[in-house]
């Protein structure tokens, strides 16, 4: 006579997560797996995991501030803003290895330097055309 591999075990909320007043389930040896959710239980508003991680990472990535940088290599400060292009750069580079401190500390320098760069460029031309009018 062989005996049987299965067994009855009491889980643990097994009567909130199937719907049913059973606390006994019977399984078999090395098929112990999760009971699957009920379909009231199931939540049809949420994305995949593989959308929503991908949704997390892009929200949580900071900011490197390309555009203003390059925007900033228009002003007449050049040795301020090509610094503030090569911070930007770190800044992406640093964000795509996953290096997020490192990404907001370098992001927020191009953001900096361009500001400056931007300001005194401006302040620049504005004083060599008032000079240059007279």
């Amino acid at each position: 006579l062989r005996g049987s591999k299965s067994f009855t075990a009491a889980l643990p909320g097994e009567a909130e997560r199937n719907g049913h007043g059973l606390s006994y389930k019977s399984v078999s040896v090395g098929h112990l797996e999760a009971p699957p959710l009920s379909p009231s239980r199931l939540s049809l508003g949420r994305a995949s995991s593989i959308a929503t991680s991908t949704a997390a990472q892009e929200q949580g990535r900071p900011r490197d501030y390309l555009v203003l940088a390059i925007f900033s290599c228009f002003c007449p400060v050049w040795p301020i803003n090509v610094v503030a292009l090569v911070f930007s750069i770190m800044s992406r580079n640093s964000g795509q290895q996953g290096d997020l401190d490192g990404a907001r500390r370098l992001g927020r320098m191009a953001r900096l330097l361009s500001i400056v760069s931007i300001v005194l460029g401006t302040i620049i031309i504005v004083l060599y055309i008032s000079l240059s009018v007279r």
